[in-house]
């Protein structure tokens, strides 16, 4: 899809459609809007003396030969109180325009930019909603296949001279909507395609086009290392598991290795996810596909990062395999011993995202990281707590969890801070091994996260618990029912401002 932006008057612009946002209680009396206004006939002040258009988030008003002007439709979409507006509202409706308009065959848009937020960040956040808005998960499908496409999108803007700004608000914006998509094909990919050898070798993909090192340790290098947690997990499966290790390294930065700050993003990857020996009921386990959404959220940030070139060191770790029930596989009551040494006893085999991430943290410190990020989708309890509309985050550091939640408004994400005192360890202590890997249903989503703090150690380190906000399960009139790909921006925000500082 090609962006660009013209600087012409807004009725001269030729597209099937032209989108013109419109604020709660607003009148066409003046700017933009009156001349609009008037070219229509009318009908735009019309339009805003009903209920039809109020200028509320979602309201839509699709208006066919709208009189003299070039575009051959007008769309009216409401963006809320003109106050209240930000980027993630940009974002918001230009999903809701992209998706309305390729729904009525439109193949180019322009829309007339109204909002006086910095051009750059707006384009941005533009082009990132149209591009997610796009997205739909009917990849297998053989018929009612959505093949319709948005071809052009034209930014109208009286903003001259402001090339340079516009021009890398696309790019970038082209960079971090692809980035998110990619983890939402994965996420949205059935098990029986996307096993964890499947998933190192699109990792691989990945690592080759953007220039980025890859490392994939088999089983039999994790069994050198002493992965015993991941390992112990991986048994039931015929499908070996992988542990898959990016690196992105800037041109100027510290080499790893050599005292160098570095920053681990570590995510989930259970390609599938039963239970095990604990299973799950059947109702919905056709979901656990998405089981491995951390491990495509960090291989998605690794794609946006590795061409975005923040000046600091990046390693994306990402632990796969498949949690099935056997004749091999762990049970309860089994002591495993991780890669750190500690011993863990299992209490439930599906707890098994919290052991896999277990020796995921303790590889990424051996690798050097200073400062550790992972992201899971790890507890039911989670989504019970904050819904589908929160993630989780807690950590060992109020200053590193302050950044990341201030990343994510930017973008915005919400993060909600979960306590973490040392009352909730107690919940994780075991009478025969030194943790157990679950704390019952007190508090689920605290004593997991309280289980990886002893792999983090003293390492500054944040945990996502992304289980409730991973999967949409209703359609928005800005984006598909099935995978979000939450967090992604977030991380991708993060690093670069602190590469920034």
């Amino acid at each position: 899809m090609e962006v660009k932006a013209d600087y012409a008057k807004f009725y001269e612009v030729e597209a099937d459609a032209l989108v013109v946002t419109i604020y709660e209680g607003e009148k066409a009396d003046e700017g933009a809007l009156k001349e609009l206004d008037e070219r229509t006939n009318g009908i735009i002040s019309e339009m805003l003396a009903t209920d039809e258009m109020r200028g509320k988030q979602g309201d839509t008003v699709f208006i066919y030969r709208p009189g003299n002007i070039r575009a051959k439709r007008l769309l009216l979409i409401g963006a809320g109180k003109r106050e209240e507006m930000n980027f993630d509202t940009i974002r918001k409706v230009a999903g809701t325009a992209t998706r309305f308009l390729r729904s009525k065959g439109a193949r180019s848009m322009a829309t007339l930019r109204r909002s006086h937020l910095d051009l750059e960040r707006s384009v941005q956040a533009f082009v990132e909603g149209a591009l997610m808005g796009l997205f739909e998960p009917d990849m297998y499908k053989t018929e009612n296949k959505e093949e319709r496409r948005i071809d052009e999108i034209i930014i109208v803007t009286s903003a001259e001279g402001a090339e340079d700004a516009l021009a890398r608000g696309v790019e970038r914006g082209h960079i971090i909507a692809e980035a998110v998509n990619l983890a939402r094909e994965l996420s949205n990919e059935p098990s029986s395609t996307l096993t964890p050898t499947e998933l190192a070798e699109r990792a691989r993909e990945v690592a080759s086009r953007y220039a980025l090192d890859i490392d994939v340790l088999d089983e039999a290098r994790m069994k050198e290392l002493g992965m015993g947690a991941l390992l112990g997990v991986a048994r039931g499966s015929d499908e070996p598991a992988k542990m898959i290790v990016l690196r992105y390294e800037p041109e100027g930065a510290e080499p790893m290795g050599n005292d160098a700050e570095v920053i681990a993003i570590v995510g989930k990857g259970i390609t599938f996810d039963t239970g095990g020996i604990s299973i799950k009921p059947a109702e919905n386990m056709e979901k656990m596909k998405y089981d491995m959404s951390g491990a495509a959220a960090t291989l998605a940030a690794m794609q946006a990062i590795a061409q975005l070139k923040p000046r600091v060191n990046v390693i994306g770790v990402m632990p796969t395999a498949e949690n099935m029930p056997s004749g091999r596989a762990y049970k309860p009551g089994d002591v495993l011993r991780a890669m750190s040494g500690k011993t863990i006893e299992v209490i439930n085999t599906d707890a098994e995202g919290r052991l896999i991430l277990a020796d995921a943290i303790t590889y990424a410190r051996k690798l050097g990281a200073t400062k550790i990020i992972d992201l899971a989708t790890l507890t039911g309890a989670v989504s019970i707590a904050l819904g589908p509309f929160n993630v989780g985050i807690m950590g060992n550091d109020e200053a590193f969890i302050a950044e990341l939640r201030q990343a994510a408004k930017e973008v915005g994400e919400r993060f909600w801070q979960l306590p973490m005192d040392d009352d909730y360890k107690e919940l994780i202590k075991s009478d025969i091994a030194d943790i157990k890997n679950s704390g019952g249903r007190y508090a689920g989503t605290i004593t997991a996260a309280w289980f990886l703090r002893h792999f983090a150690e003293e390492t500054t380190w944040a945990h996502l618990d992304i289980a409730g906000t991973a999967w949409e399960n209703d359609r928005k009139p800005y984006m598909a029912k099935g995978p979000t790909g939450v967090a992604i921006r977030t991380l991708i925000n993060y690093v670069c401002n602190h590469a920034a500082k």
